[in-house]
């Protein structure tokens, strides 16, 4: 009997093994995902209903950062306002290996720019390559968003002498979610990325690098910029030529425009 004449049951197919294997291997990452993100998602839930007896703004960031860090499955994104305490719990939560699949998730940082002098935030960006930086100025609230499905907001006390502490709170309603990533997504769309952003002036601090470009932008003179300052009149000159180079800028007007279009200062 020829091969030809062998009925379809006699037949044999190579690569029935191979493609048996393939499909219990991925049964098998399937079923352990599941595991680690029901794990994980039971653990953040012990560690909400921890929270719940006392004001969120007194739980150590640490605790709060890792809790939800370590159960983000998609996306993260942070708002750096440059507090060193801050940018060290974050840069190390998302620095650690996650479980499971969880190393695919995509990270966004948006900082301040005083949330640069953190080497951890740009040591960061260096090595993650699922880790996108974007620097823009103003005054935002410290958030980490997680998944589209939770955000955790810390602001400062409208008191701080009275209050004594750090306000914070944790969203998870829906709507509310939602606004607070529009919101994020606004922001982010007009900031810099951490490439096209200078650093100003080795010798200036960020402070007094905006705090001159506010004065090119504005056509105060040498004179009064220079006593507003409290520098001599040398000094000042010479910080705008030193900002200037930096911003590739041939006319102090230029550099107040090049440097609304970067984000060093806020477009009015």
């Amino acid at each position: 009997m020829t091969r030809s004449e062998l009925s379809p049951e006699h037949e044999t197919d190579s690569s029935a093994p191979a493609l048996t294997g393939d499909y219990v291997e991925r049964a098998l990452l399937a079923a352990r995902d599941l595991l680690e993100s029901t794990v994980t998602r039971h653990r953040r839930e012990l560690a909400q209903d921890s929270w719940a007896g006392k004001a969120l703004g007194q739980v150590p960031l640490a605790e709060v950062v890792d809790t939800l860090v370590d159960g983000a499955e998609r996306t993260v994104s942070v708002v750096l306002s440059g507090g060193e305490e801050q940018s060290e719990v974050v840069c190390a939560a998302l620095a650690r290996p996650a479980r499971g699949g969880r190393g695919r998730r995509a990270v966004r940082l948006l900082c301040l720019p005083r949330a640069l002098d953190a080497a951890r935030v740009r040591a960061l960006a260096r090595t993650d390559p699922r880790c996108e930086v974007r620097v823009c100025d103003g005054q935002l609230p410290e958030a980490l968003f997680i998944d589209g499905q939770i955000v955790y907001v810390r602001n400062e006390p409208p008191d701080p002498a009275r209050d004594g502490g750090r306000q914070a709170s944790l969203v998870e309603d829906p709507a509310a979610v939602q606004a607070l990533e529009l919101m994020f997504a606004g922001t982010w769309g007009n900031a810099v990325a951490l490439e096209d952003y200078p650093r100003l002036g080795g010798r200036l601090c960020p402070a007094n690098a905006r705090r001159i470009l506010e004065c090119l932008r504005t056509g105060h003179t040498d004179e009064v910029a220079a006593r507003d300052m409290q520098v001599s009149l040398r000094t000042y000159r010479r910080y705008v030529a030193e900002i200037m180079r930096e911003l590739g800028a041939g006319s102090r007007f230029q550099a107040g425009v090049r440097a609304v279009e970067l984000g060093l200062l806020p477009d009015h």
